[in-house]
């Protein structure tokens, strides 16, 4: 067999076998790999001249391998891959070079094998099947000389008292494990996995039960249809069939029997809450009213002031005193925008239309930072509540993460559903918020299946008045994950998809592992993986491997793209569980880790946390985010207390330590230019059971619907997504030819570039560059659609067809005008290169609406105190701060008014050629002026263009600094808008922000909120081809040619 020979080193990745082969360093070193493209072929890569040739091996109908060698050579076939090396060991047979010295498999960190000693069985009441193979593992793993399946159970009846039981069950179990059991292990071997004897065994036992079934089920059959749906006849009498049929086991009708009693609950329950008008579904669901005390900042003096939200009535009243009059409030059509204070945490702004369409900023102080988040909460899900949308654009989700050391979890959980604890928590206000999905994951879970989910249900049943509807559950041993959502998202998800990747000894055993949920939500793709990782101090480095593997082999998701991990899999992808990654300190810290958790001191023991260094390094989780933690370390805790951590084990060896650490994480990675919040990270500090505190993170989420256009087709112009002048940059010594491939969900199918040219190639490192323009059609034109989509782009070897790296780009970020991008290529985990290049957008007409999520905003505070000499920092001619400019949804108060006519003039002074040059700017230009920046200031997660001139372009709210954004004039003067003033000085560009000295006049505000055209937008440039879009709720920006400064 192939896995015994020396040159074979199984689905090692690619860029491992490049690094054994230049390790050898030697013509003619090779190996042989798995195929990454091409299930059950191989990759044979061979060293020559310091490259890495690789060569496809295929099998055929009839299971023959061939390689697919240089044309011109006759094809050779081979039974076994030994006859195939043993053949290419001579020259001229097509290949670079002939084989001569086979690269040896490297061994297994010695770590590896000290995790051997007590593997945790799974629990017992798993389903069978699994339960089977999970123990079936360990034996074969652990005990290769294990002893006969006779000895062991005769050696176990010696201890097991059955004075208890009946002489019948007492000889029948006898009978079946001293000899019947030696007969279901051959059939076993003999290929029949039914255990016939142990269902004999079974059915004698449970005699009396199954009697007592067949009466039983048909009764409860019988309630079942009386409270089920009357649409469903076929179903009651699917159901009578089974009463009837005795000779299904005992565990299947024991099954139907609790199926069907939790079903007679449910609905029972459901058509009782309906009845008297108590329904939890997000449109009923009833959240009271809630007072906030604040201070209201009003020419210099602060006043207290009373604000109360009434979530179901749609109000936000403001009054003097707490129990006063509630004659002033504003409807939740007439509040426009929320802007958080960066500086003052504490600090809100409301943005609300008063009278004859003018709008009012006014300014809150809370108590605290809880208080506010818990207001601002309140007031998104009164939007969203009263918004009239058919669909969600953005959703709530709800990730717990929690070790539960194989012990029952206490009777109230409900605090880490609240997220209520230590770190980010939610305020009690927010509590009867409930979150739309739910996903929980458990490591360590002593629970069966059912009973842990009915236990979630019935708490959030208890905290929501909600019955959540369960997505899907995937169990690995002790690794669970389960996924709820509301009843009425039922319908909105689809395409669900679970599974799970073992990475315990030898990658075998399921103690150690993953298990994943993925859906699609509308038309957005979420992934939720929960793992847990290697234990111990010392063994960082087997959890990076964990990570990669579970990254490789975890099948979620949609299968067209197959080049793509999970990492590019999914709009959104969470990754949770105990990763174990410890604080890595010598044992002897241990009284000073304990002393600086008491004091809060956690930044210093964060440096020190190994998922920070190894994520810092590069070694894992890539281009992941994670709130900043603010809780203290989740374990080692002193079981039914959280006063002490138990960071000693006495072993046989000696003392271990478990210094306290920060083992549970969430993590999350997302496309570029997606909208995510989030709004709390912490842990419990009540649920006890465990060594380990239940961990939470509550997030935002930006959702697209399953879109309709509602252009008329006959007269909708086709779009196009133009991508130009890629160049990628790939960390690889391959000689070989590359092309691209591009995927995305608006395409039909997937595009498959020409071949690039080979330009530069280093040690290390090879330049490719794509030189032909590509042009891609999307399915639907229309740019409501279109601007959410994404671009995943593979750069594929044309020898192997196997990725080189994989990245993505937002199609928002060519919204305006051709746009440059820098992004970084990954695979299985690893940094491979970068990919530089530009796209351009054309779409049709249309204007895309208002996103909830953009109610909510966080405030640039530089502009807010009063400028000084010199200073240009974010002010507008009024004092504004410009982050109030850029959301839809509400006038300019001020702002740059611009005008077609302006915005046309601009593109004017753009010729094709420095549209497509890239002319590379001057290092310093100080007389050039900076075009007036509109920046759309949105949560974007992910980075994918060169960083722009900071003090040209203010930097929007995004977890990433160099967001995807169009380009400005390079080399072309900028021809003034009105805003300067209201006057346009012709032939010359304005003064910089900070030479103005004389006072501009104000325009006087309006509210723009149901007009098409808003004046705080700059008009995009007509594209060739494309008519202007009439789209009133994005920001935008001259268009830039050049490269942006360094």
């Amino acid at each position: 067999m192939s896995s015994h020979q020396p040159w074979y080193h199984g689905n090692i990745t690619r860029s491992m076998a490049e690094d054994l082969l230049s390790k050898e360093a030697k013509d003619g070193s090779f190996l042989l790999r798995d195929s990454e493209s091409i299930q059950g072929a191989y990759a044979l890569c061979v060293l020559y001249q310091n490259c890495v040739y690789t060569y496809r091996i295929l099998p055929n109908e009839e299971k023959k391998l061939s390689v697919q060698a240089s044309e011109g050579v006759p094809i050779r076939f081979f039974s076994v891959l030994s006859d195939l090396v043993e053949a290419y060991y001579k020259e001229n047979m097509g290949l670079v070079t002939h084989l001569q010295y086979p690269v040896q498999k490297e061994e297994e960190p010695e770590e590896e094998p000290e995790a051997v000693s007590v593997p945790p069985l799974p629990p017992r009441n798993v389903p069978a099947n699994e339960s089977r193979e999970s123990h079936a593992d360990p034996g074969r793993a652990i005990e290769p000389s294990r002893p006969s399946v006779l000895d062991s159970y005769h050696q176990r009846l010696q201890l097991v008292d059955m004075s208890h039981i009946s002489e019948e069950h007492q000889k029948a179990i006898q009978d079946y494990f001293c000899s019947a059991v030696s007969l279901d292990a051959d059939q076993v071997q003999n290929g029949n996995p039914t255990l016939p004897n142990l269902k004999k065994l079974v059915m004698t036992i449970c005699k009396s039960l199954n009697s007592e079934i067949s009466r039983t089920l048909p009764v409860l059959e019988t309630v079942q249809k009386l409270v089920d749906q009357p649409q469903s006849p076929g179903g009651g009498r699917l159901r009578g069939q089974l009463s009837v049929d005795s000779s299904q086991s005992v565990a299947f009708r024991l099954e139907q029997i609790t199926k069907l009693i939790y079903s007679i609950e449910d609905k029972t329950k459901n058509a009782v809450f309906e009845s008297v008008g108590y329904d939890g579904g997000h449109r009923k669901s009833l959240i009271p009213p809630v007072t906030f005390e604040v201070k209201l900042d009003s020419l210099g003096i602060s006043n207290k002031m009373f604000l109360k939200v009434d979530v179901e009535g749609g109000k936000v009243y403001f009054k003097k005193s707490k129990d006063g009059p509630e004659d002033k409030y504003f409807v939740h059509n007439k509040i426009l925008q929320l802007v958080k204070s960066q500086k003052m945490q504490t600090k809100l702004v409301i943005v609300v239309e008063t009278e004859k369409e003018k709008t009012q900023r006014k300014e809150f102080v809370f108590n605290d930072t809880k208080k506010r988040e818990g207001f601002s909460q309140l007031l998104q899900q009164m939007k969203n509540k009263h918004s009239g949308k058919p669909e969600p654009d953005m959703i709530s989700v709800f990730v717990g993460t929690w070790n539960m050391g194989n012990a029952n979890p206490p009777h109230n959980i409900s605090s880490w559903f609240q997220s209520k604890g230590q770190g980010k928590t939610r305020d009690d206000t927010a509590n009867h918020i409930p979150h739309d999905i739910y996903v929980i994951g458990t490591q360590e879970d002593p629970l069966g299946e059912k009973e842990w989910i009915d236990t979630v249900r019935s708490t959030l049943r208890d905290i929501t008045n909600i019955s959540f509807k369960q997505v899907a559950t995937q169990t690995l041993w002790n690794i669970r994950i389960v996924v709820l959502a509301k009843p009425e998202h039922e319908n909105r998800i689809s395409h669900v998809f679970s599974d799970s990747v073992k990475t315990g000894i030898a990658n075998a055993l399921g103690n150690k592992g993953a298990v994943g949920v993925s859906f699609m939500f509308n038309g957005t793709s979420f992934g939720f993986v929960n793992s847990h990782l290697t234990s111990g101090s010392e063994k960082k480095f087997r959890r990076n491997q964990n990570y990669i593997s579970i990254l490789r082999f975890l099948n979620l998701g949609d299968k067209k793209v197959n080049p793509f991990d999970i990492t590019h899999r999914f709009t959104h992808l969470f990754w949770l569980g105990d990763l174990n990654y410890r604080v890595d300190l010598p044992p002897g810290e241990a009284e000073n880790i304990v002393t600086k958790i008491k004091q809060q001191q956690y930044q210093e023991l964060l440096s020190r946390d190994q998922l920070n260094i190894e994520k810092g390094s590069g070694n894992i989780f890539l281009d992941y985010e994670e709130e900043e933690i603010t809780f203290p370390p989740t374990y080692r805790f002193e079981r039914e207390t959280r006063e002490r951590y138990a960071y000693t084990k006495a072993k046989a060896t000696g003392t271990k330590y478990n210094l306290p650490s920060w083992c549970d994480r969430v993590l999350r990675k997302s496309y570029p230019m997606v909208h995510v919040a989030c709004h709390s990270y912490g842990c419990t500090t009540d649920i006890m059971t465990s060594d380990h505190s239940p961990v939470f993170a509550t997030f935002d989420v930006g959702v697209t619907s399953q879109f309709v256009s509602k252009n008329d087709p006959t007269k909708d112009s086709q779009g196009a997504i133009k991508f130009m002048n890629c160049v990628a940059t790939l960390m690889t010594k391959s000689k070989t030819k590359f092309f691209i491939e591009y995927h995305s969900s608006c395409l039909e199918k997937f595009v498959k570039g020409p071949d690039g040219e080979n330009q530069d190639c280093r040690e290390g490192f090879i330049k490719v560059r794509f030189g032909t323009q590509v042009e891609l059609t999307p399915i639907i034109a229309d740019p409501e659609y279109l601007l959410d989509q994404h671009i995943l782009i593979s750069i594929k070897s044309a020898d192997s067809d196997e990725s080189y790296g994989e990245t993505c780009v937002a199609l928002r970020s060519a919204e305006i005008a051709y746009t440059e991008f820098d992004v970084i290529l990954t695979h299985h985990g690893e940094r491979t290169g970068t990919l530089t290049g530009g796209i351009q957008l054309r779409t049709s007409e249309g204007k895309q609406t208002e996103k909830l999520y953009d109610f909510i905003k966080v405030g640039d505070d530089s502009g807010a105190s009063k400028g000084k000499s010199g200073d240009n920092s974010n002010k507008s001619e009024d004092g504004q701060p410009p982050e109030m400019f850029d959301n839809p949804l509400y006038g300019s108060m001020g702002k740059a008014r611009c005008g077609k006519d302006q915005e046309i003039s601009r593109k004017d002074h753009l010729s094709p050629s420095e549209i497509f040059a890239f002319p590379k700017p001057p290092d310093s230009d100080s007389d050039r002026v900076p075009p007036v920046p509109t920046p759309r200031n949105r949560s974007f997660t992910c980075s994918e263009s060169k960083p722009q001139n900071p003090s040209s372009v203010p930097t929007a709210t995004s977890s990433s600094s160099s967001s995807l954004q169009p380009l400005s004039f390079t080399k072309k003067p900028v021809v003034p808008s009105r805003s300067e003033g209201g006057m346009i000085m012709s032939g010359k560009p304005p003064l910089p922000m900070k030479n103005r000295q004389d006072p501009q006049p104000q325009l006087k505000p309006r509210d723009y909120r149901d007009s098409s055209e808003l004046p705080c937008k700059i008009r995009p440039p007509t594209r060739p081809g494309q008519p202007l879009p009439k789209d009133g709720h994005h920001e935008t920006q001259p268009p830039k040619t050049g490269r942006p400064l360094k």
